[in-house]
């Protein structure tokens, strides 16, 4: 566990990747300064997120990873015309989060340690932390280096690996 988050700790694969969706809208909001470490011991900082029940329009989902043909972009996308894209608990670990924002009791510098806004997420004491009853943030777009999430509904799922493929954004 990474300071108490609901997401189990993990080494990162040392590749980002691109997160894009059209809206998102979620019961809760709670957000801590953490480091993810990769496989060799390197360091990313990232901003915590965790999310409570989420609600996306869409979501993409890519990334470039090297192999011995090239390039290759891992892609996954859900939503859009199948139905909205469902998550419990979803925690994400970002490098930066860029959209129109709305956030609902809103509590900012609160200490990490403790937040309640979104059960189990909470970071280590004395540290800076954010949270909010309800968010909703329009034209999602995101670099992360991990996300994990208690239930998944991908309504449409779609995943593909393709040589030189196009990234979300």
């Amino acid at each position: 566990m990474a300071d108490g988050a609901l997401a189990a700790s993990f080494a990162v694969s040392g590749t980002d990747f691109q997160v894009s969706s059209g809206r998102l809208t979620s019961s809760g909001l709670a957000s801590y300064v953490h480091t993810d470490r990769d496989t060799d011991g390197g360091g990313h900082p990232v901003a915590l997120l965790g999310i409570g029940k989420a609600e996306l329009s869409d979501i993409c989902q890519s990334a470039e990873v090297k192999t011995p043909l090239g390039p290759v972009v891992f892609k996954l996308t859900a939503g859009g015309k199948a139905g909205p894209v469902r998550a419990d608990s979803l925690v994400i670990d970002g490098e930066d989060l860029v959209g129109d924002a709305r956030f609902g009791t809103a509590q900012i510098g609160r200490d990490a340690s403790s937040l309640d806004a979104v059960p189990d997420v909470t970071g280590p004491k004395g540290k800076f932390g954010l949270q909010a009853g309800d968010i909703s943030v329009a034209g999602v777009r995101s670099h992360a280096w991990s996300a994990t999430g208690g239930n998944f509904h991908l309504n449409g799922l779609r995943l593909s690996v393709r040589l030189d493929g196009a990234k979300c954004f």
